[in-house]
């Protein structure tokens, strides 16, 4: 086992979980502007963010076999199966000081997973929101009758709607 190329290959594969990290917190970065541009719905913005998160991601594609590349290269040269090369694993094997560093990356990617989790969770449901309001108004537009909803005249009185066969339109500039 040679123990110089296994120290290359192990910082090679911390430099990829900076990439990592990198690539997390711009994530993050972009749920937070994905969930204000829906609610300022700015089409155009919307429209220029997801092609930046699609053309990221092609090429992010890249950096994910570059780190499944080294993991194998170690799992040889540490005679184990790949499923065995972890952080955890790997630091064992690691001076104090570099074990250090290991986990500090360690607890900063669960840290930064668990908040990506939780602000995708929130796009989630803003998302879903969006939709089911948009559902609801479409039928509320074009099948008012089966609505159940309570329609007001320019007075403010409750009335039935004038014909609960027909689609009406109301204008909704705000």
């Amino acid at each position: 086992m040679n123990a110089m190329e296994i120290e290359n290959k192990i910082d090679e594969m911390l430099e990829c979980i900076d990439v990592d990290i990198e690539h997390i917190q711009t994530n993050l970065s972009r749920l937070n502007e994905l969930r204000a541009l829906v609610i300022k719905r700015d089409d155009a913005q919307l429209m220029r963010l997801l092609n930046d998160i699609q053309m990221e991601s092609d090429s992010y594609r890249g950096h994910e076999l570059k780190r499944q590349m080294i993991r194998r290269r170690l799992a040889n040269l540490l005679g184990c199966k790949i499923e065995k090369v972890t952080l955890s694993n790997l630091a064992t094997m690691l001076a104090e000081e570099k074990r250090n560093y290991v986990s500090a990356k360690k607890a900063l990617i669960k840290s930064l997973v668990e908040s990506f989790k939780s602000e995708y969770a929130s796009t989630i449901i803003l998302v879903s929101e969006c939709s089911r309001f948009n559902k609801m108004l479409i039928k509320s537009i074009f099948e008012p009758a089966k609505t159940n909803s309570v329609y007001y005249n320019p007075n403010g009185k409750v009335r039935e709607h004038r014909d609960n066969n027909k689609p009406w339109l109301v204008n909704c500039d705000l």
